[in-house]
């Protein structure tokens, strides 16, 4: 189960649409191996030289694919020409791609942009309607849980506030005190951490 904090919400938010994004990438490059198996296998069949469909920019659908899904992760604002001309080539064969970088851009959006609750939950509330609308399954999971936990993610847009610095300084106590097999005096190893971290 996961928990969802104010702190921690926009990670593990962000983690999850990507895998999402991907999930959907991965589904229809499966799918492209799979048309190109069988149009191997028909050639064959009828003793005839395969020859791959070349796209515009040299590559085969699968190639275009593969390579699309580390651009893909990025804003538009940070793409290169050359990333403009295949997601544009990309989108054009497969819009469900187009609408799943949409819904993940939007909502990337909602969490970088807004700094009011208020606006955020009706901004999340759009973005849950256009999700339940697109039909993406894996999409409406990360809905739910918002919808579901939206009081404590909506502490989010308050003062953006993250609990890096704590994260950290556990790192620091626990590879302290993994120098020493066992702490028998707690109240020595506190006075030592003061002295050291204070």
């Amino acid at each position: 189960m996961q928990i969802f904090n104010a702190p921690r919400v926009w990670g593990l938010i962000q983690k999850l649409v990507l895998e999402v994004l991907q999930e959907i990438i991965i589904k229809y490059h499966w799918q492209a191996i799979d048309l190109e198996n069988e149009a191997i296998e028909k050639a064959k069949k009828g003793n005839r030289k395969f020859e791959y469909e070349v796209l515009t920019y040299g590559d085969t659908l699968k190639q275009l694919l593969a390579r699309s899904r580390y651009f893909l992760y990025k804003n538009k604002s940070k793409w290169s020409e050359n990333q403009i001309e295949r997601s544009s080539l990309l989108f054009e064969l497969n819009t469900d791609i187009e609408k799943a970088y949409n819904l993940a851009q939007e909502l990337r959006n909602i969490f970088e942009k807004t700094t009011d609750k208020i606006i955020g939950l009706s901004r999340l509330a759009k973005w849950h309607e256009k999700v339940n609308q697109s039909g993406f399954k894996s999409f409406n999971t990360i809905s739910r849980s918002i919808m579901n936990h939206y009081q404590t993610i909506l502490n989010y847009f308050d003062n953006r506030s993250t609990n890096a610095s704590a994260e950290s300084f556990n790192a620091k106590i626990k590879a302290f005190r993994a120098q020493f097999r066992v702490v028998r005096n707690i109240e020595f190893f506190l006075f030592r951490l003061t002295n050291i971290y204070a």
